[in-house]
């Protein structure tokens, strides 16, 4: 009996080796892995297919993402073969999607290159390492609808009355009302330009008289102020390098597109044609 469960184990371990994917065997992305009426499917397909997956899909098993996605592939193709005619918006989408792929691949590596320590650097010398000290605020305001309800507050103000507890009443600011009016330390470019000018000229402890923005009119009580010290370089890695990035795209598109020859005859055509679905129909 012990021989036989040795024996069986045996045999089914081998029939588990026979039948299990080989793996690291000398593949390439060009090796063939299906064909679909003599078109190959590759191995560099399924893996570039798999990098595109949600993360979800990828804490699949090994075997059954591979199974799946050769399937997947094995599908497609076939349905594919199955459009024996392509229409005008078939062609289009085809051209579309194989022009914004590798536009993409190329500013993606070329933003990726941009953002190096040097250039981090640089971007925060230009921008920081003269620049004269900010001024921050810390303020508090009360937010009305009209000119009359800001001026008749002002004056429960001037006569004494506690400008926390009339915001927490009166502002319709959803954000500060509830603190007080609070608003905490800002730089007046954080603000609408008449409320950051209003800030700007402001006395110390004393209360504005109101004060009209898109929002509507303001009552703005500013507490202190003080000089901001330029950020460190960590504190603004990121949007620095959305810039650097930025910019290495910029000079990229620059670069490829005054090298090439290229002609509009369509720029005078009517724009109201890009409405018409039926030209690709």
């Amino acid at each position: 009996m012990a021989l036989e469960k040795r024996m069986g184990a045996a045999v089914f371990w081998l029939a588990t080796a026979l039948t299990a994917p080989a793996w690291a065997e000398g593949e390439t992305a060009s090796t063939v892995v299906a064909t679909v009426n003599g078109a190959e499917i590759t191995l560099g397909q399924m893996i570039a297919l798999r990098e595109t997956l949600p993360p979800q899909y990828l804490t699949l098993e090994d075997e059954t993402l591979f199974n799946g996605i050769l399937d997947q592939l094995v599908q497609q193709e076939a349905l594919a073969q199955s459009v024996t005619t392509q229409t005008v918006r078939d062609a289009a989408n085809i051209a579309n999607s194989t022009r914004g792929y590798l536009s993409g691949e190329v500013l993606g590596k070329v933003a990726s290159a941009a953002v190096t320590d040097a250039a981090l650097q640089k971007a925060w010398d230009e921008r920081y390492a003269n620049a004269a000290p900010m001024k921050e605020y810390r303020a508090a305001h009360i937010l009305v609808e009209t000119e009359a309800e800001a001026k008749e507050l002002k004056a429960e103000l001037d006569a004494g009355a506690n400008f926390a507890d009339l915001a927490k009443e009166a502002s319709k600011d959803p954000g500060s009302g509830a603190e007080g009016g609070e608003l905490g330390w800002f730089t007046t470019d954080r603000m609408v330009k008449p409320f950051g000018d209003a800030v700007a000229a402001a006395t110390p402890g004393k209360v504005t008289d109101p004060v009209k923005s898109d929002f509507g009119w303001h009552l703005i009580l500013v507490h202190e102020s003080r000089e901001k010290p330029a950020p460190q370089l960590d504190e603004v890695r990121e949007e620095l390098a959305a810039e650097v990035e930025e910019s290495a795209v910029k000079a990229k598109i620059d670069d490829v597109t005054k090298a090439a020859r290229i002609e509009k005859p369509g720029a005078g055509l009517d724009p109201a044609l890009l409405k018409n679905s039926a030209l690709i129909d």
